[in-house]
């Protein structure tokens, strides 16, 4: 027997339920100080990475200026200076115990010649900065000296500005230069003949 057609039913489409007005998520009281602390550990992890970043452009222009490289070697050098002459008398409070044949209580003791080498290094560093601050100070002058400055013109007098020099100062400020790179040019001449062993002929320029 066949079996009677049977029409498959389908299922009707399931209808979306109406919008409703959106959801907002309230923290409750246990999340409001756990909110809290976090924006208030971002904000003070922002506020150190400022506080480095600052302090290394501080370093970075401390290490390219002598004067300010010098104003912050002073306090290690008077802090390494009071270490050394502390460490010599402990040294030397040791020694003259040993010597009267005492036990010194005071144990180990730090060497001396170490805090001497630290505090000759600051030295070092500091004559280095002092010698940097000077040359730069001597071409600083040299510059505003040898510098060749604006030379008015007769055309635009009114044109002539406050740092401008006459041209008769701008004639003797060019002979002076071209002296100067005369004796230069005369000197290494000397040198490499006297290096090289050559002597110059007599009656030459």
């Amino acid at each position: 027997m066949a079996a009677p057609s049977q029409q498959q039913q389908q299922p009707a489409p399931s209808q979306a339920p109406p919008p409703g007005p959106p959801l907002t998520l309230q923290a409750g009281p246990g999340q409001q100080p756990q909110l809290q602390a976090q924006a208030a550990a971002q904000a003070q992890a922002q506020a150190q990475a400022q506080a480095q970043a600052a302090a290394a452009a501080a370093a970075q222009a401390q290490d390219f200026d002598p004067v300010q490289r010098y104003k912050m070697l002073i306090p290690q050098l008077k802090e390494s200076l009071q270490n050394l002459m502390k460490i010599a008398a402990q040294n030397l409070v040791q020694n003259t115990n040993i010597d009267n044949g005492q036990k010194s209580n005071d144990g180990v003791v730090q060497r001396f010649d170490k805090s001497l080498e630290e505090f000759y290094a600051l030295c070092d560093q500091l004559e280095l900065c002092l010698r940097l601050a000077y040359e730069c100070l001597s071409q600083s002058f040299d510059s505003t000296k040898h510098s060749p400055n604006l030379v008015p013109t007769a055309t635009k007098p009114d044109a002539v500005q406050t740092e401008s020099l006459p041209y008769t100062q701008y004639l003797s400020m060019i002979k002076s230069q071209i002296s100067c790179a005369k004796d230069i040019h005369n000197a290494l001449l000397e040198c490499s003949n006297k290096i090289t062993g050559k002597i110059p002929a007599q009656g030459g320029p």
